[in-house]
């Protein structure tokens, strides 16, 4: 237990920006990391590695260099798929980011596939990446979307989706873990429930996949996007898992070199899994960059990490339920056990962006504003929303501070309304 508690003081040295900034006087305490993630020199340095030892394309050259760049960019997909206890590294198709792959998915999958008045299923809670797509082609389509509501604790109301799932779901696509609520969904049961109706199920990881463990065939899921920079890694790449079965059966959202078999000129043939989606020259020092932050992760621990961030969430609601007119959305940690290292809270009269302005001049980064999730603040009945998220290099020092900077933000604010 000892070992988890020092987690941060370990890992900190590990980020030279976070490192860089405990030995400033101007300290910076970075709380944003739902938004992106710091860095390690590891991956630093591997990126550095590749751009100075072994900078090449992949796949199409004959020479030593590429052939190098080729072997390192296919096993960072090994890296992920493994991550993930996928069935096969042909199922990982490399994206730009999660936006994308979910994209690839809602147009190769979702425009070959869907018909009219076929439903899909999303939650209030979702990312605008997880909704604006399905909208796209729901409209196209001639589809219908569904959405299902949060109960009072802020988490899915799974009594809702079971009124909502019927036969005509076509899909279920839900986040697994809310950027904003904090909720770890209930994924398992959810995917149970859809396969009885024939459903497939897509699952946003990208909060989910640097705090705890996750196993595509244990879910029983058939889509999953994630992103690097969310993981430790580098921002640009992204990736899609899907089922093989599924990838050959549907087009290709990109056409271009590498992605192709054979080109005539009336038609063209698709190259096989992986390659058939991936068009152009690939994000390559990102990719090789991504694998050595989940090799990272997987060194620090992910049940290491998971444990301490149970324990620094915790203190964390403590301290912020200490403070007079804050309302904090989405479940406690005694109510949800798997939630989010992260608090989403609004004050009363008092704008989010106001308390992130003034917590910014104090060197605290925290987030503002609506999280790319309009429709639950809709719901909800709130404008905006201030959003402090941890992960394992954050320690109590950093709460302690952010507390006592934001009750003078509060007291401030109040004062001069």
């Amino acid at each position: 237990m000892d070992a988890i508690q020092n987690l941060p003081e370990v890992s900190k040295k590990d980020f030279p920006l976070l490192e860089n900034n405990c030995k400033s006087n101007n300290k910076i305490i970075y709380l944003d990391h739902a938004a992106t993630t710091q860095k390690p020199i590891q991956v630093l340095k591997k990126i550095d590695e590749y751009y100075r030892n072994f900078n090449a394309n992949v796949h199409r050259g004959a020479h030593q260099l590429s052939a190098k760049a080729t072997e390192e960019f296919e096993n960072s997909r090994s890296v992920i798929s493994k991550y993930l206890n996928a069935n096969s590294s042909k199922e990982i198709i490399f994206t730009r980011n999660a936006t994308e792959a979910i994209n690839l998915a809602a147009r190769s999958w979702g425009e070959f596939t869907l018909q009219e008045n076929d439903e899909i299923i999303l939650s209030i809670m979702e990312h605008h990446s997880n909704i604006v797509p399905w909208q796209m082609v729901a409209a196209k389509n001639k589809c219908r979307l569904k959405f299902i509501g949060i109960d009072k604790n802020g988490k899915l109301d799974i009594n809702d989706f079971k009124s909502k799932l019927t036969s005509k779901t076509k899909l279920v696509s839900l986040v697994h873990i809310s950027n904003t609520l904090g909720c770890c969904n209930p994924i398992k049961e959810i995917t149970n429930l859809a396969k009885q109706k024939g459903s497939l199920v897509l699952l946003d990881a990208c909060q989910s996949l640097a705090h705890q463990k996750i196993d595509v065939i244990d879910l029983g899921i058939d889509f999953l996007a994630g992103s690097g920079h969310k993981l430790c890694g580098p921002t640009g790449i992204g990736f899609l898992w899907s089922k093989k079965e599924i990838l050959e059966k549907i087009p290709p959202l990109f056409g271009g070199g590498e992605m192709i078999q054979d080109v005539f000129e009336e038609s063209s043939t698709w190259a096989e899994l992986p390659h058939k989606f991936e068009a152009g020259t690939p994000a390559i020092a990102e990719a090789i960059g991504l694998a050595e932050a989940i090799n990272y992760i997987k060194n620090v621990g992910l049940d290491n990490i998971h444990q301490y961030e149970k324990t620094i969430t915790k203190y964390l609601f403590e301290k912020l339920n200490e403070i007079e007119d804050i309302e904090i959305i989405g479940p406690p940690p005694e109510i949800d056990t798997k939630r989010a290292s992260l608090a989403t809270f609004y004050v009363k009269k008092i704008h989010s962006n106001d308390i992130a302005e003034i917590l910014d001049s104090k060197g605290i980064c925290i987030r503002s504003g609506h999280h790319c999730c309009q429709p639950l603040h809709r719901h909800l009945g709130i404008n905006s929303t201030a959003r402090i998220s941890m992960n394992f290099t954050t320690n109590k020092d950093d709460i302690d501070r952010f507390i006592d900077k934001l009750k003078e933000t509060i007291n401030f604010l109040k004062i001069n309304s």
